[in-house]
């Protein structure tokens, strides 16, 4: 026995007063080190699941192939052509019914230069202003079809789906719906204004969006129509 009183000294003993580990098992990370996994298992987050802030702080948006300036002007251009098409009937009646009308009738300038007209309107030609005036009927209908049923529901126009682009949704990539492309068929009155500056912006903006499609989160893609 010592003669302080303490027990005798052991060498296997740990200066830091911890029992050591048993025989075969790693010794505890220092204090304020993380736990290592165990074997086979991965570091980090589980596979598949998203990144850390990934949910707290938003995920990027979908990418897309957003359609250049030039195939956008080209669908337009082929959907105004094609409403003209349909138009040409009734401006063919209008102003065949017009003429029919006024073949017996004359204008004149007095001295004055007053403008004077003689004669009266014929008969004949009413049906057909009348005939004419309900045709335009036709071109409303065909914008009705294309632009806002046919496109709302799957994307495409008939110029658009001859281009090669579609409209959709940014958000989900889907087609937007019937209401939706007519209003942003009248949005694009905001691409008139300032010498039709909104039309010009897919010429430089990442999104090659209008202003129509900026308001409404919409994107021209290209994306060809598949045949059924």
């Amino acid at each position: 026995m010592s003669d302080t009183g303490n027990p005798p000294h052991d060498p296997n003993a740990n200066p830091y007063g911890a029992p050591p580990p048993p025989t075969g098992q790693p010794a505890p990370p220092p204090y304020g080190q993380q736990q290592p996994p165990p074997y086979g298992q991965p570091y980090g987050q589980p596979y598949g699941q998203p990144a850390y802030g990934a949910a707290a702080y938003g995920a990027p948006g979908p990418v897309y192939d957003y359609a250049h300036w030039g195939k956008r002007a080209g669908g337009y251009l082929l959907d105004s052509l094609f409403t003209l098409l349909t138009s040409i009937p009734a401006y063919g009646l209008l102003f065949g019914g017009i003429a029919v009308g006024t073949q017996d009738m004359e204008t004149y300038t007095d001295a004055q230069g007053v403008s004077h007209t003689t004669g009266d309107w014929d008969a004949a030609g009413t049906p057909l202003v009348v005939l004419g005036a309900v045709l335009f009927l036709v071109p409303l209908a065909f914008f009705v079809w294309n632009t806002c049923v046919r496109q709302g529901r799957t994307g495409y126009s008939l110029g658009k789906g001859m281009v090669g682009i579609r409209l959709i949704g940014e958000a989900d990539g889907q087609p937007v719906g019937g209401g939706m492309s007519f209003v942003r068929y009248l949005l694009h009155f905001l691409d008139s204004l300032a010498c039709y500056l909104g039309w010009l912006w897919p010429l430089w903006d990442p999104k090659r969006q209008t202003f129509a499609d900026k308001i409404l989160n919409t994107v021209v893609v290209n994306q060809p129509r598949q045949p059924k």
